[in-house]
């Protein structure tokens, strides 16, 4: 009897790990196609900018008039056709880092003007699709909420 509760505990625990095992790699995996999506959309045409919302308050304003495209090599060019600023983009998957499965990073780099660096963030993608794609972020330093979407053209 007591060979039998320790035979069917020892399956239990086998099965439990399989089933974690498993699970961990398919949202590695449904992230990769995820991410490859999201460069796959991104890079097919020229972007631009109908919202910016830094802590409450609408900066729309500061990137009127400029289109963005995302390169090839993680290269982000905005231009209004008199300015052109360079800065980096990647999509990076953070799940290792908390609890959820699907935290993908849209990571934005601009070094100058200022207003550009204000897009500088690890966004967290709120929804995406071929012509759309919302971001949010969560301050940990204020508490603010940043809110930054990118329509196709």
């Amino acid at each position: 009897m007591k060979f039998r509760i320790i035979k069917n505990n020892f399956f239990i625990v086998m099965t439990s790990i399989v089933i974690m095992a498993c699970s961990s790699d398919d949202s590695t995996t449904n992230n990769e196609v995820a991410i490859s999506e999201i460069e796959n959309n991104l890079k097919k045409d020229t972007w631009r900018i109908t919202k910016y919302i830094d802590s409450g308050d609408d900066e729309l304003n500061h990137f009127t008039g400029y289109n963005f495209t995302f390169g090839e090599n993680s290269v982000l060019t905005a231009t209004n056709g008199l300015n052109t600023y360079n800065g980096t983009w990647s999509i990076t998957n953070d799940s290792s880092s908390d609890d959820s499965s699907n935290d993908l990073d849209f990571n934005i780099f601009f070094a100058a003007p200022i207003d550009f660096e204000e897009l500088t963030d690890d966004w967290d993608i709120i929804l995406q699709s071929a012509t759309k794609i919302e971001l949010i972020d969560i301050s940990g330093g204020n508490g603010g909420t940043d809110y930054l979407t990118f329509v196709r053209n």
